[in-house]
């Protein structure tokens, strides 16, 4: 059955249910037993199949989604490795849908909100990156460069989508030029690295424990299947910089002193130089996201964070000597700091 076909009757997401139910009963597992989990910001929705015994999960994703094979690939590429990616044990590209490994709900961010002390966490998130950005093969895999394609589309969330609500009388357009060539500048060099696989989104919210593994196997990873070809820096930016949570004075400077203690070999001056511009276009690039999913995806809630992300920003840009950028935006969008949007009433 196609990914478009469904029975007569239904219409919309009973058809899609129904699909599930028939590729879950297919592929073993008992249909009777799928539940909803929560959705986030992700296109992609998930449903635990309950009493699973070892536990599982579904993976539902549009049909036809350019990110679904990837993930695939990605998830088997990191398990070779020895790190710890959900493993597939069935999945239907043509429907969208797969069932996968559950590591349950333990998320980094959850256990810390429960009162588990984080540095322990972030340092085991630190090894596995590490074990990752040293693991002989690590990029023998076929993903995209993060090169100036990805890296203009991310500033482009910002002209796009930050500019517009922070400064509504700037002429975008002109804008988008001037900060767009400044920014070419500023990335010649490291839009030319190929150190790393780079997840890409790699923070509290997509790491797990696993609790029956061991060293870096005990991090569970999720929501890879982004992940491209770059700079080694990116990732450790999206941990130790989150845009979703303040950590405790001085961890992110332990963090970043114990990845480079794990990797004796990395010119330091340059890795450094690369984190700080990368966390500049990060928060960038996080900024006008944000907007954009409060904006187009009714998802009002990360509009919360947007002010911790401009002081992150307007700390990478002193740190990675952007003064041209950060002149720039002064000019243009007078005020930009101090931008904290609120959601919509009744939101």
């Amino acid at each position: 059955m196609s990914a478009t076909s469904s029975k007569a009757g239904e219409t919309g997401e009973d058809a899609r249910a129904a699909e599930r139910r028939r590729f879950v009963e297919a592929a073993g597992y008992d249909p009777a037993t799928i539940v909803a989990l929560p959705a986030d910001a992700s296109p992609r929705r998930y449903f635990r199949l309950a009493g699973a015994v070892p536990p599982r999960l579904v993976m539902d994703v549009v049909p036809g989604s350019a990110d679904f094979p990837p993930f695939l690939a990605i998830a088997a590429h990191l398990n070779a490795l020895g790190l710890s990616a959900p493993r597939v044990f069935a999945h239907d590209l043509d429907r969208g849908l797969a069932v996968i490994e559950d590591f349950g709900s333990d998320t980094f961010t959850r256990l810390i909100a429960a009162g588990r002390p984080e540095a322990p966490l972030y340092e085991l998130a630190i090894d596995a990156l590490a074990a990752l950005h040293d693991a002989p093969g690590g990029l023998d895999i076929d993903v995209p460069l993060y090169d100036f394609g990805p890296l203009d589309e991310e500033l482009g969330m910002f002209t796009g989508w930050f500019v517009p609500q922070a400064a509504p009388s700037t002429d975008a357009d002109a804008f988008a030029k001037a900060f767009m060539a400044l920014w070419h500048r500023a990335l010649a060099d490291v839009a030319t690295r190929r150190e790393a696989l780079v997840l890409r989104d790699y923070h509290v919210d997509n790491l797990m424990v696993i609790p029956d593994r061991t060293g870096v196997a005990a991090c569970g990873l999720l929501d890879f299947q982004d992940a491209l070809a770059g700079a080694a820096a990116y990732d450790l930016v999206s941990l130790t910089q989150d845009a979703r949570r303040d950590l405790a004075p001085g961890l992110e400077e332990a963090l970043v002193a114990r990845y480079l203690a794990a990797r004796p070999g990395l010119d330091r001056n340059r890795f450094m130089a690369d984190y700080w511009l990368l966390a500049a276009h990060r928060h960038t690039k996080i900024a006008g996201n944000f907007e954009r999913l409060s904006k187009r995806d009714g998802k009002h809630g990360y509009l919360v964070h947007i002010p911790r992300v401009l002081r992150l920003l307007d700390a990478a840009l002193d740190r990675a000597g952007l003064s041209d950028i950060r002149a720039l935006m002064d000019g243009a969008l007078p005020g930009w700091r101090a931008h904290a949007p609120v959601p919509p009433a009744g939101a």
